[in-house]
């Protein structure tokens, strides 16, 4: 009996470490992937016109993130946004190739104005709408094939100078009627002579989550800041001598090439991907209403607004004390149902008059009356709704949340103010893009941002989707 018990005995404990590390934690593993989309077709429709240039390379971006707790891939596309529909279309097909859930996965555009647009059916934009997708799968795929062991720090710093809010309450009498012949209470880019005082604050803050190989050597860098494109891109001549536009990723494009020197020094490493998510910038642009600087050539401003933000991002990372090797990785999705704006019979018959106008007529109107009178009648559907995807991101002390709009900078700072977390930003134009997020005081002023058609839901969405993110936030703060 003895003798048969002392061979278990030994089995047992020699076993037991084995068991030991088993049940431990894996610890963090992270996998970084950039694809270049640039188009290769043309001519291609950028919204200056048609275009057979790119001035700067245009990508998909991708850090994924894997512990013992859970998984998430961020992606980052330069584009002025991607649908829902061909994002959840790249998804799927990730999960199908790598056997990550959906839920796992973020799909963000950076908002640049200077990437090819749709609405035509030619040869180069149908190349590139391909082209675009496999990007995305690409990127995806790859980061999630390329995890190693990692480490990961977060912190923020300040840029204050290049953000303003571009809405403004004017001087008395001079404000212009709006595209449905009303008076708003502030105007969007207004000129410098009518100016009262903004209609909204910003959001300095430059987020940071710097991940790394357990070696301390630099693997991936999410950003995130809440400013508009900046624009001031190249034309050029064609061969006819018509000034064109040119395909670029704006300051987004220039972040993403020069961080790697400002964390990995002369020679990052060839694996290191480092982007600049949209937070909320609905509101926010790169205008100094209030200041003069000098003029600037083409380009320049982009380099500059890169390079400002990117020295910010450099002193965010030197406030990290402690890299964290197995932080808890959780992620939440939630589609919530929106109502679309019940249009008023006044409203609507009030547009239906414009579109029945003679095209002589038409033209003594505001030059987008005959733009919102259609988007009036085409929201004049009563009780229409629609699911948009929000999604909530822990990666140890570091949230974040996404929203599928052009997202009012209130919002994302009343998200900061309430989160659990100690870090939080915002990612906007995530998943699918819906036109803009104002907060209903701000639907109250009016304004472009506020418009029909250019915010199609009801006043109080914005509400009911941060009241949604933050329940997310509670319970991934209680894990």
């Amino acid at each position: 009996m003895t003798r048969l018990l002392v061979p278990a005995l030994i089995l047992t404990l020699t076993n037991l470490p084995l068991l030991s590390q088993e049940a431990k934690p894996a610890g963090l593993r992270a996998g970084t992937a950039a694809v270049d989309i640039s188009p290769t077709v043309f001519p291609i429709s950028l919204r200056s016109g048609s275009s057979t240039h790119v001035h700067d390379p245009l990508h998909v971006r991708a850090v994924a993130l894997e512990n013992g707790t859970g998984r998430a891939v961020i992606a980052l596309i330069d584009d002025i946004g991607v649908s829902r529909e061909t994002t959840d279309s790249a998804k799927a097909e990730v999960a199908a190739k790598t056997g990550w859930k959906v839920e796992e996965m973020i799909i963000s555009g950076t908002h640049t104005h200077t990437a090819p647009k749709g609405g035509d059916t030619s040869e180069g934009r149908i190349a590139y709408e391909k082209r675009r997708r496999e990007g995305m799968v690409e990127a995806l795929t790859k980061a999630i094939a390329s995890l190693e062991p990692a480490e990961v720090g977060y912190a923020s710093d300040e840029e204050p100078d290049e953000v303003h809010n571009r809405r403004w309450h004017l001087k008395p009498g001079t404000m212009e009627p709006n595209p449905f012949g009303k008076l708003d209470q502030v105007a969007t880019n207004p000129g410098r002579d009518r100016l009262l005082k903004p209609a909204g604050p910003t959001d300095p803050e430059v987020c940071i989550i710097d991940v790394r190989t357990r070696k301390r050597r630099p693997l991936g860098f999410i950003a995130n800041y809440s400013l508009h494109y900046v624009g001031g891109i190249p034309t050029m001549k064609d061969e006819k001598g018509k000034e064109i536009g040119m395909a670029s990723a704006d300051y987004f494009g220039e972040f993403a090439r020069i961080m790697p020197y400002r964390i990995g020094g002369s020679n990052p490493p060839a694996n290191f991907v480092a982007f600049m998510t949209n937070g909320t910038s609905g509101d926010i642009n790169n205008i100094d209403f209030e200041g003069k600087r000098p003029p600037r050539a083409p380009f320049e401003q982009v380099r500059i607004v890169a390079a400002k933000t990117a020295d910010a991002a450099w002193r965010a990372v030197r406030k990290i004390e402690n890299y964290d090797e197995n932080p808890l990785i959780a992620m939440r999705q939630r589609e919530v149902e929106l109502k679309y704006r019940n249009m008023s019979v006044e409203e609507i018959e009030h547009a239906l008059r414009l579109l029945e106008l003679p095209k002589a007529d038409r033209a003594t109107l505001h030059d987008k009356a005959i733009q919102y009178a259609n988007a009036t009648v085409q929201y004049s559907e009563p009780d229409k709704t629609e699911k948009v995807i929000v999604q909530a991101i822990r990666i140890g002390e570091q949230a974040i949340v996404s929203l599928p709009f052009e997202v009012l900078v209130e919002i994302g700072l009343e998200i900061k103010e309430k989160s659990p977390f100690p870090h939080t930003f915002t990612i906007s134009l995530a998943n699918g893009g819906y036109g803009y997020l104002p907060p209903p005081h701000q639907h109250e002023l009016g304004g472009y941002e506020t418009w029909i058609g250019t915010s199609k839901f009801e006043k109080d969405s914005s509400v009911i989707l941060t009241k949604q993110l933050l329940e997310m936030l509670a319970e991934l703060r209680a894990l």
